[in-house]
């Protein structure tokens, strides 16, 4: 099974930009589709971004569609959000996750069809 490793996450101003990374290990990260959620405290985890295992299909919640940015390095065993614009709501925890198998559209935003899931970095955007 994948282990998975978020970090790069701290405390910015609101409208400023974070990168977010998710390494891999145990197995190669190219067997698995990703996504990206989020939980600020009080609220239920939520899609953010979600990426095909080749990379040849990004998908994103309307809330951050054209300011965030997912990615993902295969040879380097890593997936990335690119943050940009970010607003105090934004403030929460940032999980990475894969899926046992591999996601349609119908199941990529939900995080009950995710197996795998990282610790979490915090993020604050403050205003």
């Amino acid at each position: 099974q994948v282990q998975l490793a978020e970090s790069g996450g701290r405390l910015v101003q609101a409208g400023g930009s974070l990168r977010l990374s998710c390494a891999a290990s145990g197995r190669a990260l190219s067997n698995y589709d990703m996504g990206w959620f989020r939980q600020a405290p009080g609220k239920e985890r939520e899609f953010v971004a979600a990426i095909k295992w080749s990379g040849a299909g990004t998908y994103y919640a309307d809330s951050v569609e054209g300011r965030f940015t997912i990615s993902r390095d295969n040879a380097k065993n890593t997936v990335y959000l690119q943050m940009n614009r970010l607003e105090p709501d934004e403030t929460a925890v940032y999980y990475c996750a894969a899926p046992t198998t591999y996601f349609t559209a119908q199941t990529m935003s939900n995080p009950w069809q995710y197996t795998y899931w990282g610790q979490g970095t915090q993020v604050t955007a403050s205003s």
